[in-house]
Parts: C-alpha cells; structure tokens; sequence
C-alpha cells in the first residue's frame, strides 16, 4: 500500500475568479497544483479536502427567494469546486503523463443532534441580510460588525458516511477530492438521515478523514509560512517543530484564536494523538515536499 496524504486547501484559495483578487487566488491555486503532482511524483497517495466560505457565501446571495437549505448550498459548492479542482489537475496530469485521474466525491459528514453547538448557533454564513430578509425568515441571526448575518452551528464531525468509497478510491490511485466545506452536515434519524443548517470546520473534518484512512500525513495548507507564536509582535516566533505540550501550552496561553489558528492546530493535535506515526504539518501552499522533508511549515510531533 502506497503512503496517503490528507491535503487541504482553504476556501480563499479558490476565491470566483470575478473576484477583485483573482489573480492572487489563481497564484495560490497554481502552488496547491504543483504540490499534489510533487506529492504524486513522490509516490505519495493524495487526498484532497477543501473549504468553501467564499463559495456558499456567494451562491447564498444570489439566491434571493432563501429556496434552498444550507446542507444543499455545502453539496452544490462541493461539486463546482470539486469539477474545477479536477478539471485543472486532469489537465497538468495528462500533460505530465502520469497515470493518474482525479475523483470528486459528494462527502456527507454525520453529526451529533445534541451538539453543544445546536443549542448556541455562532457560525456567521451568506451575505449581510436586508431587513425584509430577517423579518421573513426563521433563522438565528447576530448582529456582525457589517450588519445582520444569518449564524448556524459548527458541530464536530463524527463519521464519513462515504468514507468507504474514499478508501477504495485511494487504493485505486485515484487523486480523490472530498470534504468540502467540511462536509454535508447529516444527522441521523430512526433509519434515516437528514440534512440540518451546520457548517463542519474543514480542518477538523481533514483530520477525521486522515484518522480513518489511517494517513501517513495530514497537511493544512494556510496563508502562514508556519506557526508562529507572538504573530505579529517584535516577539514573534516562528516554529519548525512543536511537540503535543508544546501546542497545548500555546493554546492556554491564547497563542491559536479560535476563529483562526486555533482549529488547525487542534486538528492536527487530534490526527497526532491518534496515529503517532502520522506526519502533521501546517504549511503554505507549495511548501509540502519540503515540509515533509523538515525544511520548511511546521511539524506537530507527540513528544
């Protein structure tokens, strides 16, 4: 069995390309390209998960009737951005010759009903809505500093229901790119299931997908070069390695904000503890074969 890598990229890096930085997204996308063909050419197996803020933000505006639940919004962006994913590795794979094709898989993430997070809604998700919006809708909404935003829950996701297929994809060689956006949010009722108003954190969802896989590595691509602790200070430290204490220390210490870095490393905390032998690293896009190597990113090790 060849080693499994779980890669995810961030949802800005796949900004619309009519957006005001396109040319910054496709520059990112183009690194995130290079590094899966790397990985490849490396003899690694490659998965690919990936955010899709930006995406569902956009589509959500556009839909001006509130005609669709979120759950679908999560599925309609997983396949736009899966198509696109594979359309341009397809391409640079044929070009390079290499045998391998790339698979996009619609991934539906099971969810706990009890979630804390059910209970107390605080993921911002869609536009700024207009006052006829948030008299008409039954929706939670919090006041953002931009104006009224609809909030849903960010639950922990439990289990894959298409982990399975995942596997067998990877065991064919196939680049399989799944887990966008964190996941369709499903939960589980008699014997059936349902989609509910969540968003799955992508990072979290990575680091499940690489625990059932049983990864070699999981890589968080993010806009950082590597972790840093003082971000932004003249004490600004940046870490090629950090142990599990280390990491803990940190987060105590208010190091890694949950709005920002605080679930990338928590993920990559979480896929360590599990599979010691797991590589965990936090790098910027084009850095992977090098962050293996130890040359650059920063590796979270157990001890």
């Amino acid at each position: 069995m060849h080693k499994i890598v779980v890669y995810a990229i961030g949802g800005n890096a796949l900004q619309n390309p009519l957006a005001s930085n396109s040319s910054e997204s496709a520059e990112v996308l183009a690194r995130v390209m290079s590094d899966v063909v790397d990985l490849l050419e490396s003899g690694w197996g490659v998965v690919l998960t990936h955010g899709n803020g930006p995406q569902v933000g956009h589509l959500m505006q556009l839909d001006e009737n509130i005609t669709h639940n979120m759950d679908e919004w999560v599925s309609a962006t997983q396949g736009m951005i899966g198509h696109s994913l594979a359309i341009n590795l397809d391409s640079i794979l044929l070009k390079r010759r290499r045998p391998e094709r790339t698979a996009s898989i619609i991934t539906r993430v099971e969810v706990d009903p009890e979630d804390a997070g059910f209970k107390l809604p605080t993921k911002p998700v869609g536009p700024i809505l207009s006052d006829k919006v948030v008299m008409s809708v039954d929706w939670d909404i919090a006041e953002t500093i931009n104006g009224p935003r609809r909030v849903v829950a960010s639950p922990m996701p439990m289990s894959v229901l298409d982990i399975e297929v995942i596997r067998k994809l990877v065991e064919l060689r196939a680049v399989v790119i799944c887990g966008g956006g964190g996941g369709i949010p499903v939960v589980k009722k008699d014997n059936h299931y349902a989609g509910v108003p969540a968003v799955i954190d992508k990072d979290r969802l990575s680091a499940l997908i690489a625990i059932k896989l049983n990864a070699n590595a999981l890589i968080i691509s993010t806009a950082v070069d590597s972790v840093k602790t003082g971000f932004g200070t003249e004490n600004e430290i940046s870490h090629r390695k950090l142990t599990l204490d280390e990491c803990e220390e940190y987060m105590e210490l208010g190091e890694f904000p949950k709005g920002s870095m605080g679930p990338k490393i928590g993920s990559l905390m979480e896929a360590s503890l599990h599979n010691p032998s797991l590589t965990a690293i936090l790098c910027q896009p084009g850095d992977a074969l090098k962050s293996l190597r130890g040359e650059a990113g920063t590796t979270i090790v157990v001890k």
